[in-house]
């Protein structure tokens, strides 16, 4: 029998409050007790909604608008970049020559060119694009996520799902992020980037998070074939998974707080019920531990996605949302410090970036399409800015907020169309600007959830899940 602080189930003797509250901490999942719940319309969220579930395919540190879908062959030479332009499936879209595969099923995504904001740091434009919230840090003014930031949309469709009948028990979180937190995987992990977690909703609304390490300070699992003994997609904080066969004894030690809650207030305690049936609900879960099994996909599968980390997290999106998912963030992260935030050169771009995410974005979306999953899905690809048109002298170029491209897919969107225009050098939105304010009330809207919604804050006052903004419905048929 597993106990707590040494204590028996039935000695509760010396448990303090606070050892109580550590417990909740340390245990389960990083849970702790919930923060106030008040969203007063999570009876109606999620009906009617053209999407069940959503991909966000987050490509962090800034993918150049002129090295992917916004190409600028008529610029002078610096601004145009050093690739070609191809033809896609898409009349007046023409797209990088090594995304030759999504250049193919053009016609089954939109692409927005005019994503615009002001905030030009990756950590608050990182916030600023899974929250829809500007960071309450200004620009530089920090690197890590704060208990004062905006909960994630990933969060708050979390929230929305624990308050519907049944959603305590549901056996599968509705909010994961794969393959890591943002940040684990640069500078031994010292970053912990802000824009995925709850923020001041309350722990409890955090992601389920999965963990893959990497072999040693500079290798880049995104780059590289991963082996089957690397893919294991361990939930954090459970480290290893929890076979069934040993649930029992988690039972026995969720029983534990049987003996010290009579201790606690009654709004405490209740609490604790709520996160008691939460956290069995996923420790015991055969669903959960069968959808992580990345190695059930047949052999081919994994081969048509790559067997790169990038890939196979794409893979494993599909594996979640297939099994009832709802929202699911895949971080394409920047383990040497600078990936998608090309400064130095472009050859990373060519060599590395743009070929594994047009392998495993391309897979993803025919995947989803040949299984019937993409008329329900809404695939996003975005990073958290765009890069400056005028380039260095090694075709490095620096932070661009003001105008960057975004790739939309499934859940009634129009494929084959191209939304919003650039100006002549992809530096400003010259027509049908998008904030990410729209982008998240459109990710909202999709997704059944009123985008006016308001919740309570901790200080009990109604606030907007979003302030501006609105969705995008031209991009819908």
């Amino acid at each position: 029998m597993l106990t707590i602080n040494g204590t028996s189930r039935t000695n509760c003797s010396g448990v303090t409050r606070r050892e109580l509250l550590q417990i909740g901490g340390a245990g389960l999942f990083g849970m702790t007790l919930p923060g106030l719940l008040a969203a007063q319309e999570a009876q109606q969220a999620f009906a009617g909604g053209k999407a069940k579930s959503v991909i966000f395919l987050f490509l962090f540190g800034g993918p150049s608008q002129l090295e992917t879908f916004d190409m600028k062959p008529d610029a002078k030479r610096e601004v145009r970049g050093p690739f070609k332009p191809i033809k896609s499936q898409t009349p007046d879209l023409l797209i990088s020559e090594h995304l030759g595969r999504l250049a193919k099923i053009s016609d089954k995504y939109a692409v927005i060119r005019s994503m615009t904001h002001t905030y030009n740091d990756h950590s608050g434009a990182g916030h600023y694009l899974q929250t829809g919230h500007r960071w309450h840090l200004p620009v530089g003014g920090g690197f890590s996520a704060t208990p004062q930031d905006w909960p994630s949309m990933g969060s708050v469709v979390e929230h929305l799902g624990q308050k519907l009948p049944g959603g305590m028990e549901r056996d599968l979180a509705s909010y994961a992020v794969l393959p890591n937190r943002l940040g684990k995987l640069q500078d031994r992990g010292q970053y912990i980037r802000p824009g995925e977690y709850a923020g001041w909703l309350g722990q409890a609304y955090n992601p389920m998070t999965t963990v893959i390490d990497k072999k040693e300070v500079k290798d880049n699992p995104y780059w590289r074939a991963c082996a089957d003994g690397e893919l294991s997609y361990e939930i954090e904080g459970l480290k290893p998974v929890i076979p069934v066969s040993r649930i029992q004894e988690r039972v026995g030690l969720l029983d534990q707080f049987e003996a010290v809650r009579t201790r606690l207030d009654m709004g405490d305690g209740d609490a604790m019920d709520l996160h008691r049936k939460r956290a069995m609900a996923l420790i015991s879960s055969d669903k959960t531990s069968s959808a992580l099994n990345i190695r059930a996909e047949a052999e081919s599968m994994r081969d048509r996605y790559g067997r790169h980390l990038f890939g196979q997290s794409c893979l494993m999106a599909r594996r979640l949302v297939e099994a009832g998912t709802r929202f699911v963030t895949v971080h394409y992260d920047c383990p040497d410090g600078y990936g998608w935030d090309s400064h130095r050169n472009s050859d990373d771009v060519r060599d590395h970036l743009l070929p594994t995410f047009d392998q495993g974005c391309s897979a993803l979306l025919t995947d989803l399409d040949e299984r019937g999953l993409l008329d329900e899905t809404l695939v996003i690809a975005i990073g958290e800015m765009g890069r400056t048109p005028i380039p260095n002298a090694t075709w490095g170029r620096g932070h661009w907020s003001t105008c960057f491209p975004a790739l939309i897919a499934g859940a009634g969107v129009r494929g084959g169309i191209v939304y919003g225009k650039s100006d002549k050098e992809a530096a400003y939105p010259d027509d049908k600007p998008v904030s990410p304010e729209d982008l998240a009330k459109t990710i909202n809207w999709s997704l059944g959830i009123d985008p006016d919604l308001m919740l309570t804050n901790r200080e009990n006052r109604p606030i907007p899940i979003v302030d501006g903004g609105k969705p995008v419905m031209e991009l819908f048929g």
